[in-house]
């Protein structure tokens, strides 16, 4: 099995702790960001100053909807800790990618200046891209970990910080997530260049992620939140809903254009 003896906190600096969660998650801000402003480059339909303000716009409004979901799944904590709502320390990753693409789509609405979907279909390596780094905080940070298994890779937390439970060995889920979003990074750069009809890579992105998240999630700790489901899986599941109808759609258009 493999044992995780890492302190969850990177570094202090007098009475500000800074977290490896923190870093990763920031690592994983700009590394979207810069996949953004490379891909602009190379795209005359977008500019530097669009990303730019599209980022500005995008990043807030998936931490607040990120840290939103959070606390709405973890009421029950945070109706006996008010004073702790306001934090960074719990994000949903559901809630940064649809905060994001939220305030992204208005922002489009309201500038006119560009199409929501094909710049939501340029960046989407980039989002799965960010989350795999976001991933690698969370197994440092012993958070998101499955259920207790007996299996060989197994992984035991042994640092007295960690999240995770200590001394028991537990599905490394983070580490599935981690392979599984490099496999889907593949997939969709396969794809970007393949698919006519703007938004249709980033609703790849949502069905597939949206499977994954339905299906790991059964071997993964949490909080039921409605039917026995996790909230994570029942948001999967309305995601599911609208993307894979809209896919059904586009692939018949995509296949009527292509029979002329």
């Amino acid at each position: 099995m493999i044992y995780v003896d890492v302190n969850p906190v990177a570094f202090s600096i007098g009475p500000i702790s800074v977290s490896w969660y923190g870093i990763m998650v920031a690592v994983a801000v700009i590394t979207l960001v810069i996949w953004a402003l490379l891909s602009a480059k190379k795209d005359p339909r977008l500019s530097y100053d669009l990303v730019v303000n599209a980022a500005l716009v995008g990043i807030p409004s998936g931490v607040i909807f990120s840290r939103l979901l959070h606390v709405v799944d973890m009421w029950d904590y945070y109706s006996r800790n008010p004073g702790q709502i306001i934090g960074g320390e719990g994000l949903s990753i559901w809630g940064a990618v649809l905060g994001a693409a939220l305030g992204i789509w208005l922002f489009s609405l309201i500038s006119k200046k560009f199409s929501f979907g094909h710049l939501a279909d340029v960046i989407s390596p980039g989002i799965i891209l960010a989350q795999t780094i976001g991933r690698v905080g969370c197994t440092l940070n012993g958070c998101c970990y499955g259920k207790t298994t007996s299996l060989p890779w197994a992984i035991i937390y042994t640092h007295p910080n960690t999240h995770g439970p200590i001394g028991i060995p537990v599905h490394p889920t983070q580490v599935y997530e981690i392979i599984f979003n490099l496999i889907v990074f593949g997939i969709l750069l396969l794809l970007r260049k393949r698919l006519k009809l703007d938004g249709s890579l980033f609703l790849i992105y949502l069905t597939l992620y949206s499977v994954w998240r339905l299906g790991i999630d059964f071997i993964r700790d949490g909080t039921p939140f409605l039917f026995g489901l996790h909230q994570a899986q029942v948001v999967s599941i309305v995601v599911l809903a609208v993307t894979v109808p809209l896919l059904v759609t586009r692939m018949r258009l995509e296949k009527n254009e292509a029979a002329g």
